[in-house]
């Protein structure tokens, strides 16, 4: 049975039996959850619900940032609502691109044991241990010594603060609830038959080991945005923070001692960590006009929250100042590579400072265009030219590609952004064949998750299309599985070379990945990449990049996972304070040995970033001859296909078709292993605003 974070025992016994350990050494869960829907908030004070009324903006809003006193406020409130349930919560509170302004932890840390688990059997364990699932942190165990004392609690409630700010937007707020509804094997959870997420393996995006992603060193942090030691989080308890209608911040919140999922979306949860973080937002909350409630994806209304101050088992309003909050409630703590254990205020997004700002180099002009600095204001990726062999892509050419997926971004509609009829907000970036990059630019208000995200999936496109992505694979240490128990430490290892061999056999090619014949576009990745192949058909084969269903899950996805999956295990056991170094940039090539040693073995940058598995990218061709890839990021996905292909085809017609998309006939969609076929990319029927223009991707 799959947990679905319910507090109701008759809907929920795996995650109410979780909760109930947590709670039940600190006091009365019976009690405190019992008056979640009996006591009513009122909304006493100014503003009756808490949330900022002022959202109409979008991509014109006052640029505003957390100080020290919002932190402050955020996690008094926080504290407020967890004493309500008598809980003993971690509350981590980040700016828009991803600085920690501080994480506080109530109770001691041998209090916070968590478990990473999508379900739990009737005793408590993972029903899955494969992937991240089943690692449980602090180990109180002899077997376990390397492990004693570390906790991952703050990770979790870092990475679910840093989701709630980078999926949100002036355009839209969208929480981890939001996350845990797009990124599964279903779309909607729970819907048999049904598609996967739109946004499916997001999960897997903005880590340590990521070569673009930013990291705090105490003294001189990098420019944002930041890295997140979990990933992207669909646990709920993450949510963003607004004022005057544009997002600041985030804030996390982990104290049921499990990180997972919703895996049914049927009813409404009772769920712990999600009502303590709603309590926190109380004068920061999301415009209720850009809710994910608002908004639609595939015809399905999106959610954002099961819960509402009025239901909340104490008044934020009348939380006690952080400075009242009494001695031994908890603390402010060091998390080694995101906080010193202090309060800071945050960076407003668009100066220097927030690593992102607006393009004043005139080569976007009229496009709105901003771009990514770093600590000296200076372009971290100026289009410049590759240099990676014969017919390598130009500077010009980068720079062309870049404007014109930009303009069309600017003339199509939004698909998942208030108020309707705004235009589509987006990230762009462009690699060379061997997954460097050439050049980013990005919409003024785009999703920050984009950012690291349009990287990933034009590396995606331009490694599968090569002739050398099977040799690379099958190179590449195993990937290992680390789980724990009272029992000690237990490792399984995947060679990454069974993957290719699946490929081969999947589609009856044995030279696949190996001859480059095909031109793979992050659609037909994706194809390959799900529990159901085709996708959405129960009962039927998984994809050969995918886990099979018993294994599969938001944890554990297959070759997406397992090949960056040393990589995230360093970077915790590093935050751990487990003894080891921390992960350096890029997220394969490293091995994890049985002791818990890293050893990287390669710092090739093809895969530099990890891999994405959702659509929005295309590569690029000089005739017959791949040269690139072009990945984009934002609104909607089948906008994000839009923008890749059809960008690349206008950019071609402004080159006199110096490069091009792919050549129709060896495009994925040519291909139809086990009797299907493949799609290469999917674009909105009539995507422009102002333009009655229809199937513009069409004989392109």
């Amino acid at each position: 049975m799959l947990t679905t974070h319910n507090h109701n025992p008759g809907k929920n016994p795996n995650k109410n039996k979780g909760a109930a350990r947590a709670m039940n050494s600190r006091g009365h869960l019976i009690a405190g959850l019992a008056a979640v829907w009996l006591v009513s908030c009122s909304g006493s004070g100014g503003n009756p619900t808490g949330t900022d009324q002022t959202g109409g903006c979008s991509s014109s809003c006052v640029p505003t940032a957390l100080t020290q006193a919002d932190v402050e406020q955020v996690i008094a409130q926080g504290v407020a609502e967890a004493q309500a349930y008598n809980a003993q919560a971690t509350i981590a509170v980040v700016d828009r691109v991803g600085n920690v302004l501080a994480v506080y932890r109530m109770g001691t840390p041998a209090e916070h044991q968590v478990v990473i688990a999508t379900a739990l059997d009737s005793s408590g364990k993972p029903v899955i241990t494969a992937g991240l699932e089943g690692i449980r942190l602090p180990v109180q165990s002899a077997a376990a010594p390397a492990l004693a004392g570390l906790n991952i609690d703050d990770q979790a409630a870092i990475a679910k603060a840093v989701t709630g700010a980078y999926l949100s937007s002036e355009g839209n707020a969208f929480s981890t609830r939001t996350a845990s509804q797009i990124v599964q094997q279903h779309f909607n959870p729970g819907e048999l038959s049904q598609p996967s997420g739109p946004l499916f393996g997001v999960q897997f995006s903005q880590f340590a080991c990521s070569d673009f992603i930013g990291k705090f060193n105490g003294t001189a942090p990098d420019a944002g945005p930041k890295r997140s030691p979990l990933g992207l989080s669909a646990d709920p308890g993450g949510f963003p923070l607004y004022k005057n209608g544009t997002v600041v911040g985030g804030v996390g919140v982990l104290a049921d001692g499990q990180y997972g999922i919703d895996a049914d979306i049927s009813n409404t949860d009772a769920n712990l960590d999600e009502e303590i973080a709603y309590g926190a937002t109380y004068g920061y909350a999301a415009p209720l006009n850009r809710r994910a409630d608002q908004i639609t994806a595939g015809g399905r209304l999106l959610r954002f929250s099961d819960v509402d101050f009025p239901n909340l088992a104490a008044d934020p309003a009348k939380a006690p100042p952080y400075a009242a909050i009494p001695a031994g409630t908890g603390a402010l703590i060091q998390v080694t590579g995101y906080s010193d254990g202090t309060v800071h205020a945050g960076t407003a997004f668009g100066d220097p400072a927030s690593g992102i700002t607006a393009d004043t180099s005139g080569d976007f002009t009229g496009e709105n265009a901003f771009i990514f600095v770093d600590n000296t204001n200076t372009n971290r990726f100026p289009a410049k030219d590759a240099s990676d062999g014969a017919g390598a892509l130009t500077q010009a050419e980068v720079l062309q590609l870049l404007k014109s997926a930009l303009d069309v971004a600017n003339r199509a509609r939004g698909q998942i952004r208030l108020p309707v009829g705004d235009t589509a907000r987006v990230t762009i970036a462009v690699v060379d064949r061997q997954g460097a990059t050439l050049g980013m630019v990005r919409s003024a208000d785009a999703p920050v998750f984009g950012s690291d995200v349009s990287l990933q999936k034009a590396r995606a496109a331009a490694f599968f299309s090569s002739d050398t992505a099977a040799s690379y694979l099958s190179a590449l240490p195993d990937a290992k599985y680390l789980t724990t128990d009272t029992a000690g430490i237990h490792f399984q290892s995947v060679p990454l070379g069974n993957y290719v061999t699946a490929f081969q056999s999947f589609g009856g090619n044995p030279t696949a990945l190996a001859d480059g014949a095909i031109a793979y576009s992050d659609r037909a990745i994706g194809n390959l990449a799900r529990p159901f192949f085709p996708d959405g058909i129960d009962g039927s084969v998984f994809g050969p990049l995918s886990k099979p269903q018993g294994q599969w899950s938001v944890f554990s996805t297959g070759l997406q996972l397992d090949l960056s999956i040393n990589a995230v295990l360093q970077h915790v056991l590093y935050v751990a304070n487990a003894g080891v170094p921390d992960v350096t940039a890029g997220c394969t090539g490293i091995d994890l040995a049985a002791d818990l040693t890293p050893t990287r073995v390669n710092t090739d940058v093809r895969l530099g970033n990890g891999l994405q598995i959702f659509p929005g990218s295309v590569p690029i061709y000089r005739g017959n001859t791949l040269v690139g890839a072009i990945g984009v990021s934002g609104d909607g996905v089948d906008q994000d296909d839009m923008v890749a292909f059809l960008g690349l085809a206008n950019a071609s017609r402004a080159l006199g078709g110096s490069i091009s998309n792919a050549p129709s006939a060896r495009r994925a969609d040519t291909l139809t292993p086990q009797g299907t076929r493949l799609k290469y990319v999917q674009c909105p029927q009539s995507p422009f605003v102002n333009s009655n223009a229809e199937n513009v991707c069409a004989g392109l």
